[in-house]
This record gives C-alpha cells, structure tokens and sequence, in this order.
C-alpha cells in the first residue's frame, strides 16, 4: 500500500506572487508530496490581477500572514512541510515556533526579533517601501532598477527584467515596518519562538550575494537558535541572491531542499 503524501506548503515574501512557486510544485508533486502556495490573504489568482488591485493586500501584517497559514496548515490531512521565502521565510519561522509543521526551510528568511546586524545593502533595499512613513498602510511596487538591485542584483539586467515582468506584484509595506521595529517593540510580530526544543526541524537558506536579507543577518538568525535543542541549520549558496527561488539557478536550490527535508521531516 503507497504512503499518503506528505502535504508541502509554500509561503511567498513581499514583491512576488504565489505562481511564482510554480516550478517548485511541479518538482514537489513529482517527488511524491501534494504542494500548495496558497498566496497571501486576499491575494488575486494572478499577476495581472494583483497588480490592478493593490488596496486588496494594503495594511496586512506578519501575524495576518501567519494566521491564514496555520488556517490552511490546519485543515490539511497531515502536518506539512513548509517552505517559505523572504517574509515567507519568517512566516516561516513564527508557524514552526508555534509547533505547526513537520518541518520548514525559511529561506532569505527576513529578519526577527534579536538579530542586530543591518548592513547598508538592506537598508538600500528595504527604501521603496521603509522610505515613506505614510507606506504603512498601502501596498508598494517596485520598479525594474529597484528590483534588480534588491532581488536582481547577482543576475544579468536582462534576466532580472524579466522576472520583474513575469513575477512582481504591490506588496504590504507594513511587514517591512515591523521587522525593522522589532528590536523596539515589546510585542512585534517579527518575534519568533526560537527556543521551542519541541518543534519540528529547521533549514535557514542563505544567498551570500542577496541585498535584501544579507547572508550576514541570516547567519545571526540561525545563531538566535542556539538554545534550542531541535534541529536547525544552515545552508549557504555562494553568489546567489535574493532571486534564487525565481531565477534560472532554482533548481539547485529546490533540490537541496527536498534532499534536506528527506532527511530531516522524519
């Protein structure tokens, strides 16, 4: 008798659409599990659609994120893995704190609550929506120069005005501010329960080259870890950006991430 499949959930960051995922579904499915990327709440079937309707996303928050996620996690047959970029990551992160999840890999994963480095690369990068107060509360794009620079940056200009085109949808600004708020806020929403020895097992992805989370502010997120005793680790990819889930090199990345969890989700 065949196993059921394990189901896999996976969590888009800021500035992409959940279609985005789609090779990595293909590649799940093919490999026996039953993916989903189930987009942010509210969020249109597609690109085009997204882009027409910005207000649609305006104002939702880390912990909006999270909630629409343990929703669907919860009605699944069985605890899912879960794969999460960028703000994804940290959703990430904060649902397997939680103890929802067999296992996850946050990848790019944006910054938590305890991590202190900030390099001047992610402030740059975190400006088209951090650089206006009054963003808080809308829904921010990004244009072709600002994408290259915070996603496309490891990338040839063409290959990266591509996936501006293909992918980019407005995002919520309002994560933004709370992750860069975090260190001052009793109870932020970039908190993740990191000491949880209970939870299932852990893989932080890292891009060395990536502007947005710097390799230097995932290293510091694996280090707030240190006092749990579940698994956690790292995996670093050298000269690779933000984009990496996207790019033309994602293939790489995905296959070292369904060996990972076949040797860890138990």
């Amino acid at each position: 008798m065949t196993a059921p499949a394990v189901p896999a959930v996976f969590i888009h960051g800021l500035w992409l659409h959940a279609t985005s995922w789609g090779p990595w579904l293909d590649l799940f499915r093919d490999a026996g599990y039953e993916p989903v990327a189930p987009g942010w709440p509210n969020e249109p079937a597609t690109v085009e659609e997204a882009r027409q309707h910005p207000e649609l996303v305006a104002n939702l928050s880390n912990d909006d994120v999270t909630d629409h996620n343990a929703k669907i996690n919860a009605a699944l047959d069985a605890p899912p893995v879960i794969v999460g970029h960028s703000f994804g990551g940290l959703v990430t992160e904060k649902l397997l704190g939680q103890g929802v999840g067999a296992a996850g890999v946050a990848i790019d994963p944006a910054q938590i609550k305890g991590v202190l480095p900030l390099p001047l690369a992610q402030l740059r990068a975190g400006l088209p929506a951090l650089g206006n107060p009054a963003n808080l509360h809308k829904a921010v794009s990004l244009t072709r120069k600002e994408f290259r620079f915070g996603f496309g940056n490891a990338l040839t200009e063409e290959e990266s005005d591509l996936l501006h085109e293909k992918w980019t949808i407005p995002s919520p600004a309002r994560p933004l501010f709370q992750a860069a708020a975090a260190n001052f806020v009793l109870h932020s929403q970039a908190k993740v329960d990191t000491g949880n020895d209970t939870r299932g097992p852990l893989l932080l992805v890292s891009g060395t080259a990536d502007h947005t989370v710097p390799d230097v502010v995932t290293r510091s997120t694996f280090r707030q870890y240190r006092d749990s005793t579940a698994v956690t680790e790292l995996r670093q990819f050298e000269g690779r950006g933000h984009s990496l889930t996207v790019d033309s090199g994602w293939r790489e990345v995905a296959d070292a991430v369904l060996t990972w969890l076949e040797n860890h989700r138990g």
